[in-house]
């Protein structure tokens, strides 16, 4: 799966990681859907990191559809909760 930081590029994820970044995705939905800005801060960036850790870095000459998007580490509640579809951010 390839996934997208904003600000940062692509990456390619192993799909066995899925069901981690899912329950992850979940977190941070939840804190999103119910406004706690401190709950929210902390499972974005454990998200990321997450998938920093897990996830290939993708040359920056080759370009994939990105089959999810992160927003970057410092976007605001608000920007995420317009991001977030029925699945979260990343499918699956």
């Amino acid at each position: 799966m390839i996934v997208r930081i904003m600000g940062e590029g692509q990456r390619e994820l192993p799909t066995e990681h899925l069901a981690e970044l899912n329950e992850l995705d979940e977190a941070l939905a939840d804190a999103v859907s119910v406004g706690d800005e401190a709950a929210f801060e902390r499972q974005l960036a454990v998200l990321l990191q997450r998938v920093r850790v897990l996830a290939d870095p993708v040359p920056d000459d080759v370009l994939w559809v990105s089959e999810a998007i992160l927003p970057a580490e410092g976007c605001s509640l608000i920007e995420v909760r317009n991001l977030l579809g029925e699945q979260g951010l990343i499918p699956g």
